[in-house]
């Protein structure tokens, strides 16, 4: 992999940021967006656990999906304050996704404010909590919807891996998922990493960035940007979502929501075998086109 660092400012005027990365899709790190908000000192582990402990949330193990696998499978269930003690003791393995805190505590969205000055089109109505125990992976992927994303970490570090979404075919991503076939665990690490080199090559090939998020850092990723994730320490993160601006962003997002995942939900309850053995052959095929350009 040909790595680059994400750039890091501490603050960016509005004119500076689509000029050099909204618009040429490039990722950044904002240092100082999140230090205004109420939420940079209020929001702890206990702060939530007072609002919200008693709601039951799905959890999600670091098991790479398979052939019948849908998309967004729990693979367990808890309170949100049991969750909070399993990961509290130690290195756990569990996360939660795509949580509407705010559904359940309301009163907790005038803890931040939306940087409306930076990009329109926000999804006001689903802001989203992240949270992971420390050594808990988000496998390879790209947002299903492609909204542009502000990631603001607000507790524990995170080291996140990204690509643009034209590096797909050397991602060995999935037809008619938002998934790569390749299993990026610990990629940084030789002595632990999961990445097969031999299987899937073109991994090497593809150009990405990366970065370490800490405490009241906020990433921007560009619509479609793959990324994979994983938790140093016990944290959360919120994600603000906005819809791209042109037309077609939109309705990409909305295929994938309701065409794409749906015919790939079907096929894998019908035919799971088939369907995965044509997958894994078209992209296979698709990664070679790449090694051999």
């Amino acid at each position: 992999m040909h790595l680059s660092p994400v750039d890091v400012v501490n603050t960016i005027s509005p004119e500076e940021f689509k000029r050099h990365y909204y618009h040429p899709m490039k990722p950044l790190v904002m240092r100082d967006l999140a230090k205004q908000w109420p939420a940079y000192h209020k929001w702890t582990w206990n702060y939530f656990k007072q609002r919200v402990g008693q709601q039951r949330v799905a959890l999600y193990n670091n098991v790479k999906s398979d052939a019948y696998t849908p998309i967004n499978t729990a693979d367990d269930y808890k309170t949100f304050g049991e969750y909070i003690d399993m990961i509290s003791q130690g290195p756990a393995g569990w996360r939660i996704f795509l949580f509407n805190i705010f559904e359940h505590a309301p009163e907790l969205v005038k803890d931040f404010s939306w940087p409306d000055h930076l990009m329109k089109g926000f999804v006001k109505k689903y802001p989203m909590l992240f949270t992971g125990g420390a050594s808990s992976i988000t496998h390879m992927h790209f947002d299903i919807d492609l909204s542009h994303i502000l990631h603001t970490q607000f507790a524990g570090r995170k080291r996140v891996l990204l690509f643009p979404f034209e590096e797909q075919h050397k991602l060995y991503r999935k037809p008619f998922e938002v998934l790569s076939m390749a299993d990026f665990s610990n990629y940084y690490d030789p002595t632990r990493s999961k990445l097969d080199l031999e299987k899937f090559p073109a991994v090497q090939q593809a150009h990405g960035y990366e970065v370490v998020l800490e405490h009241g850092d906020t990433l921007f990723m560009p619509g479609g940007y793959w990324h994979h994730m994983e938790y140093l320490d016990s944290g959360f993160a919120m994600s603000l979502r906005a819809l791209q601006p042109s037309l077609g962003g939109k309705l990409s997002g909305v295929w994938n929501l309701f065409g794409m995942r749906t015919i790939d939900t079907l096929m894998k309850k019908a035919v799971p075998k088939p369907w995965y053995a044509y997958k894994k052959e078209k992209l296979m095929r698709a990664a070679a086109r790449e090694l051999s350009a």
